[in-house]
């Protein structure tokens, strides 16, 4: 009987020990930001002016709410970064092989490549849509009510539409400024990835 009320003891020990680690955030991971539910798959062409440093090349991008990857391959088709993003946080590898992890995707690509992408606001850029929070003041439409122009976070956006696909309208370039950093990307490809 006293090994049940110990084992009991114990439990209710565990429990609380548990409940006090949560309630300092020690067992809990600061979430991602997931971006858009839409899950696609897009090919583009991408560059970056950072200061007085620039790249050029090529970005594959599959995007999904529980896992996102992004590759960015320079202009002889090597890869340069390779992102990806799950549950427990995000890792860039680059062409050196050298690993960088953090739970801040923006820390990350400052810390490997230098400059930032928001990823998560521009996985609804790509589809021509808004991110969750945006003001519609600091947002501009076009004569056909298509998304032209966002101000977020510092961040300036402009959409050039495009193709259409599924009777929605999706850009084929963006154009993203934000203090010294100046980002254009132009879609070759954006699919729905089903199943």
């Amino acid at each position: 009987m006293w090994r049940a009320s110990l084992c009991a003891a114990a439990m209710a020990a565990l429990v609380v020990m548990v409940a006090g680690c949560a309630g300092l955030g020690i067992l809990e991971r600061e979430k991602l930001p997931a971006g858009s539910a839409e899950p696609f798959e897009l090919q583009g062409r991408v560059y970056v002016r950072f200061g007085a440093r620039a790249f050029s090349g090529s970005m594959r991008w599959r995007h999904a709410l529980e896992v996102e990857e992004l590759w960015l391959s320079g202009p002889l088709g090597q890869t340069a970064a390779y992102i990806v993003r799950d549950a427990l946080g995000a890792t860039l590898t680059t062409a050196d092989q050298q690993t960088y992890r953090s739970m801040s995707m923006d820390a990350l690509m400052r810390d490997g490549l230098g400059w930032a992408l928001p990823l998560a606001d521009l996985s609804y850029y790509v589809l021509g849509q808004i991110p969750p929070g945006v003001a519609e003041s600091t947002v501009e439409r076009d004569a056909d009510r298509r998304l032209a122009h966002v101000v977020r976070d510092g961040w300036e956006v402009t959409l050039i539409p495009g193709r259409r696909s599924n009777s929605v309208h999706h850009p084929t370039r963006l154009r993203m400024r934000k203090d010294e950093i100046e980002i254009r990307l132009v879609i070759d490809r954006l699919e729905p990835i089903t199943g």
